[in-house]
């Protein structure tokens, strides 16, 4: 009888053992959230600009010509046959704004998101954001680049 409980022992503590071995790996590996580098110049988004915003997102995917005046897009083209579809099939205001893509990160940030960084230029605008709230999930990921920004005309 002695003998079963030392066996019965033995076996539990490998198993335990084993578990709390994966446990350990498992987080070990998990990513921690990436620090973004800090702008070399702090950038103010204006009201009015010009844009184009390279998306790869589930719903979102496509390159567009954005224009935004007084804070909102207002006209937004798609460049390539991916954004023209998600122009034609979805709603307009899912166009976000350089704002909301800043504001985007930041949730990811402040949200514990696995990848959450952004590549500025050096006036400080961002000029490629990348997301991924968890590196487990499948099409979460999001990649927004942004070029050819001008600022618009002034308002009055």
């Amino acid at each position: 009888m002695a003998d079963v409980r030392s066996r019965t022992r033995a076996t539990t503590s490998a198993v335990l053992l084993a578990a709390l071995s994966w446990t350990a790996t498992a987080c070990a590996g998990r990513q921690q959230p990436e620090a973004a580098p800090a702008p070399a110049t702090a950038w103010r988004e204006p009201a009015s600009y010009d844009y184009t915003l390279r998306s790869h997102e589930d719903v979102l995917w496509g390159t567009f010509q954005v224009s935004v005046r007084d804070g909102k897009v207002t006209k937004a083209v798609g460049l390539d046959a991916d954004s023209r579809r998600a122009l034609r099939e979805g709603p307009g205001d899912r166009i976000p704004t350089i704002g909301d893509l800043l504001a985007r990160l930041d949730r990811a940030r402040t949200g514990g998101a696995d990848t959450a960084r952004a590549d500025y230029a050096p006036d400080g605008r961002p000029e490629r954001i990348t997301l991924d709230p968890d590196t487990d999930a499948v099409d979460d990921e999001a990649e927004y680049v942004i070029s050819a920004y001008a600022p618009g005309p002034a308002q009055p």
